[in-house]
């Protein structure tokens, strides 16, 4: 069974809480958190992306990137910036990004749990990737990313952080410059804590990463580097738990540098031995079900249907990424690793079908794929049968944000 519990989250004050809140570290390269960061001194992007404070020409994996956010986390407390929840308690987020709303609960999750298997993973994580957070989070003492679970609903669940919503005031309620509005509440009563935590060690069987595998990874190897020094708050890493029914996960798109020695003409082709092409022209073509893609490439768009023996029926084969990997990427294109291939790049649906078409028609890209989102019941059935979907298959919507709500592991 899942075993959470509430936390004393390092969090802003309340009229510092939209200056504080930052995307996630992940989501922006350097250049883009200097630039959002630039003129606030309270954003979180200084302890998250703390390159920016440092000179251009220092590397982002150099330990004085990871010495600078421990510096600015300690400089955020003494301004008073931040300060340390006096109480264990669990957190109630709410985001509303176009009217639609999902509402999470904040806790941290057993590393125990990761470790075996009750957190259930359907990904691979880079070395490169997590080491860069083991070395943030043992420098700077924080979980500063939160990882976020799902779980399959649960109407107890549901009825207590609704009641919470609706009869007590939020701490934090702000519309960010993206326009998403997010809402925090704290969830400070013990009756109610014991409850929630009784419901997930007795009710819920497993939880599932939704987004952030290395975050969850570094979090674990940090408790193993650090053996018998390692203090309670180490056990646990920060989390964001959504029920299934509130989850909405956005297209994962590709471009591609170049043709691998095809023409367009003959690329087309040799695509037809596998799919059904139709030329769509100048409408972007958003698919619409499974099995169905499009294709950008000189000003086109064009619309693929996979035929039969394109795919199996198995949780990894039926998925558009690997159609899409095992009969394009793979076979006409050569790109063979996705992880490590530079032939090849990721567009997160949040961007939209415009962004593939810039990308194209700037000349860096020759053709782009857009793909149908993978479903939430896709994502547990792969996890639920210890499988591994192709990278960078999933794109969450609303993203939560850094600043808010901190673990702290050294106590």
């Amino acid at each position: 069974m899942a075993s959470i519990k509430p936390f004393k989250a390092l969090r802003p004050q309340p009229q510092l809480a939209k200056q504080v809140a930052s995307r996630p570290y992940d989501v922006l390269s350097s250049a883009e958190a200097k630039t959002e960061a630039q003129g606030n001194h309270s954003s979180f992007l200084h302890i998250t992306k703390s390159e920016i404070d440092l000179p251009e020409s220092v590397d982002v994996h150099d330990m004085s990137v990871y010495e600078q956010a421990k510096e600015n986390l300690a400089a955020f407390i003494k301004r008073d910036i931040l300060f340390r929840e006096s109480k264990e308690c669990y957190y109630i987020y709410q985001l509303i990004m176009n009217g639609r709303a999902q509402t999470g609960l904040v806790c941290v999750s057993s590393v125990d749990d990761y470790e075996k298997d009750i957190i259930k993973k359907h990904e691979f994580t880079r070395p490169e990737k997590e080491q860069d957070r083991i070395n943030h989070i043992k420098t700077s003492g924080a979980q500063t990313g939160n990882v976020f679970l799902a779980y399959r609903n649960h109407d107890a669940i549901d009825k207590l952080i609704n009641d919470w919503k609706t009869t007590k005031s939020a701490v934090y309620d702000f519309i960010a410059d993206d326009g998403i509005q997010h809402t925090i509440w704290i969830v400070s009563s013990d009756v109610v804590t014991k409850q929630i935590t009784a419901i997930f060690d007795k009710e819920i069987p497993c939880t599932y990463i939704a987004d952030g595998h290395h975050r969850a990874a570094s979090a674990a190897k940090v408790r193993k580097a650090l053996g018998t020094n390692a203090k309670e708050g180490a056990d646990y890493f920060l989390t964001t738990l959504f029920p299934s029914n509130q989850l909405y996960i956005m297209d994962y798109n590709r471009v591609v540098k170049d043709l691998n020695g095809l023409t367009p003409k003959s690329f087309i082709k040799e695509l037809s031995k596998q799919f059904t092409v139709e030329l769509v022209n100048n409408e972007a073509h958003r698919p619409e079900q499974l099995h169905d893609f499009g294709l950008y490439m000189d000003k086109n768009w064009y619309k693929l249907t996979a035929k039969a023996g394109t795919y199996t029926t198995d949780p990894i084969g039926v998925l558009d990424v690997t159609i899409l990997s095992n009969n394009i990427l793979d076979k006409l294109l050569g790109i063979k690793d996705q992880r490590t291939d530079k032939r090849i790049d990721f567009v997160g649906g949040i961007r939209g079908l415009a962004e593939l078409e810039k990308r194209v028609d700037s000349g860096e890209m020759a053709a782009a794929f857009s793909l149908y989102p993978v479903t939430i019941d896709q994502l547990f059935d792969i996890a639920d049968n210890g499988n591994v979907m192709p990278p960078k298959s999933t794109w969450f919507e609303p993203k939560l944000r850094d600043g808010l709500l901190t673990h702290l592991i050294y106590e």
